[in-house]
């Protein structure tokens, strides 16, 4: 107890401290600071332990009755003054061992600590209670935490369900945004997916797509790093009293968030999906929800491994917006992949905004041979895609693979991540 009297008067910590002593009966061990005690609270207790400062001890022996034993112990060493008649002996004690009464007697009550008979005593007690009973075993746990992974992960995950469901500052905000977007963008390209004339049609749906997995992309990742670096700092604490280990915690900051990108993606579809007037098959429906929901909960993992990387909030998302430029640049979109230089070509490859695009794309013109008019030559939608993008059809089940994938690699280096990494100051 670190100054249990602290800031009460004297009725009020006589009442404590006559608790503390009565837990105390009861055979457990209470420790406390104490801060300017009064006679009977000082003499409440049964041991002291004096430290000056520096961390250097000076007594550690029973009080006696009526501080007799420490009162005689300090007034053993020459040059000490007596304590006065009626005076508090903690007030004396403290007085008598400040730095100015040492450098007046010229006099080290750390070193004549250790040199007393009391330290050899205390030195012999530790000795012989930290010596093990003949026939005893050390004490030992088959594992650092009660519960094996499984039950970790269902306390953390039902702990993120409740933390998640009180918190609609997050988790309302950005389903409304998810609305108000799939409502504008609805609104900006009405049935442009039906009027594919030329190659700008074309690219304006290209541009659609590019900017729904920009919007909804950097919101949801820039979104999700309040929530990451709060509940981290509570994740410090729990873990370091051995209520679970990272791996079940982040398990479990994974796992919450995938019906809540579920519930945002089905938002988001079945308004914008009819409204821009994509062909109505089951097929091309189900890509549409499955590149945008892997999507979403790639740039999720994103921001919560960004998070967990980076000491401070502030760093998080500016190493975000660094990621986001760079994203952008080589998504395909600004440059098309046959114009990105032969060098550079692999963090094309490796974007996931790229291979988003390229799901979005595919999916929905990949296998339409409808022939339009390309800078002034007629040609079919796919082999317009496969000639000027690289979108292949035949590569839809690849894609769908890699975009899996994608969020499953972030989510596993978020839990990585956090379980090597502590930028915790205390």
């Amino acid at each position: 107890m670190d100054e249990p009297t602290s800031g009460l008067d004297a009725r009020a910590a006589a009442i404590v401290m006559r608790a503390v002593k009565n837990i105390s009966s009861t055979g457990r061990t209470v420790v406390c600071t104490i801060h300017q005690p009064s006679i009977n609270i000082f003499e409440a207790f049964d041991e002291l332990m004096l430290m000056r400062r520096g961390g250097k001890m000076i007594y550690a022996r029973p009080l006696g009755h009526h501080s007799r034993r420490v009162i005689q112990y300090f007034e053993g060493i020459s040059g000490v003054p007596k304590i006065r008649e009626n005076c508090n002996p903690a007030t004396w004690m403290m007085d008598v061992t400040s730095h100015s009464v040492e450098a007046k007697l010229k006099i080290d009550f750390a070193s004549i600590y250790k040199n007393s008979h009391l330290y050899n005593e205390n030195k012999l007690l530790a000795h012989c209670l930290s010596t093990p009973p003949s026939g005893s075993s050390d004490l030992s746990f088959p594992a650092r935490y009660t519960h094996n992974f499984l039950g970790q992960f269902k306390a953390c995950f039902w702990k993120q369900y409740l933390s998640y469901w009180r918190d609609p500052s997050y988790n309302l905000v950005r389903m409304l945004f998810m609305i108000a977007t799939a409502c504008v963008f609805s609104l900006v390209y009405w049935k442009h997916g039906n009027k594919i004339n030329n190659q700008q049609d074309l690219f304006h749906i290209f541009g659609c797509m590019y900017l729904v997995g920009l919007f909804t992309g950097i919101n949801t990742s820039q979104a999700v790093m309040p929530v990451v670096s709060m509940e981290r700092a509570v994740m410090y604490r729990e873990n370091f009293a051995g209520m679970y280990s990272p791996w079940a915690y982040s398990f479990a900051q994974v796992a919450i968030e995938i019906p809540y990108i579920f519930v945002q993606t089905a938002l988001f579809v079945v308004i914008v999906f009819p409204s821009i007037g994509f062909t109505w098959c089951a097929a091309k429906f189900f890509w549409f929800f499955y590149v945008m929901f892997f999507s979403l909960l790639f740039y999720v993992y994103l921001g919560m491994m960004l998070t967990a990387l980076m000491p401070t909030l502030l760093l998080a998302k500016v190493l975000g917006s660094v990621y986001h430029t760079l994203s952008n640049l080589f998504s395909g979109y600004i440059l098309p992949p046959q114009h990105i230089p032969g060098w550079w070509i692999w963090l094309y490859r490796i974007c996931p905004l790229g291979w988003s695009l390229n799901g979005f794309i595919t999916s929905q013109y990949g296998d339409v041979d409808e022939a339009i008019i390309v800078f002034g030559e007629k040609k079919s939608i796919s082999l317009f895609l496969k000639e000027y993008y690289g979108f292949h059809h035949d590569n839809l089940p690849w894609i769908g693979v890699v975009l899996v994938m994608m969020p499953i690699l972030f989510a596993f280096l978020f839990a990585l991540v956090l379980s090597k990494l502590n930028f915790q100051r205390r």
